[in-house]
């Protein structure tokens, strides 16, 4: 008896560890995230149009996706989004996009991305379990730069979508990605299962721990507000 309760001691032990192994590793997610977005937005020449920026419902950051293939290509990554409920900046959801571009590519590349859902019809596919990019919501490369939003064809595009890759940043297409609810990340974070739709739809207040990422994105709009 006494050594069937020890194992279930260390057994138990040996899950807390795990859980505190995967909450560590999405605030790492969420507190790169938010590196990157501060990086991209200190730099108004060659990032993100202020006009886009405010225009956003949604922000979506994953960094580091992993580009890699041998012949035929293919990106996964996960990534961290907020929306803007009422003017403020919802609890974060997790999230992981995976998909596949054929093309000769040969070896692997780390990039940083950036998704902003630009209306209700966006913010609806990111609101769902799962959703293909170009399917439910189509998808553009974004513009870059201040007269880079002189143009008025990106306000068609439910998404526009960003990458940067050895620090040069440009508008990316992402048609044909998948991107799908992070749960394991969710249940981690928060301590008990999210769904992706409650948490972006703001009837989950957000946890201090959110704190630094949300007042980044915050931040973003508030300089794209003030340039």
């Amino acid at each position: 008896m006494r050594k069937i309760i020890l194992a279930m001691l260390l057994f138990g032990l040996c899950g807390l560890a795990r859980a505190a192994d995967e909450k560590t590793a999405v605030e790492k997610r969420m507190q790169n995230a938010a590196t990157v977005l501060q990086e991209i937005t200190a730099a108004p020449d060659k990032g993100i149009p202020e006009q886009v920026m405010n225009s956003a419902k949604c922000v979506a950051i994953v960094p580091h996706l992993i580009k890699a293939g041998f012949g035929i290509g293919g990106e996964h990554g996960r990534g961290v989004a907020t929306c803007n409920v009422n003017g403020a900046w919802s609890a974060p959801a997790f999230f992981s996009v995976s998909g596949g571009s054929f093309g000769f590519q040969i070896g692997a590349e780390g990039v940083d991305l950036v998704m902003l859902v630009m209306n209700n019809q966006g913010m609806q596919a990111l609101l769902t379990d799962k959703f293909q990019v170009g399917g439910e919501a189509s998808a553009a490369a974004g513009p870059v730069g201040r007269e880079a939003a002189a143009a008025t064809d990106w306000k068609a595009h439910p998404l526009l979508t960003y990458s940067r890759s050895k620090g040069v940043f440009a508008g990316v297409s992402l048609n044909g990605a998948v991107l799908t609810q992070d749960k394991d990340a969710n249940a981690a974070f928060y301590g008990k299962p999210e769904t992706s739709r409650e948490l972006l739809a703001g009837q989950v207040p957000p946890p201090p721990q959110a704190r630094d990422f949300l007042n980044a994105v915050a931040r973003a709009e508030t300089v794209a507000k003030t340039r």
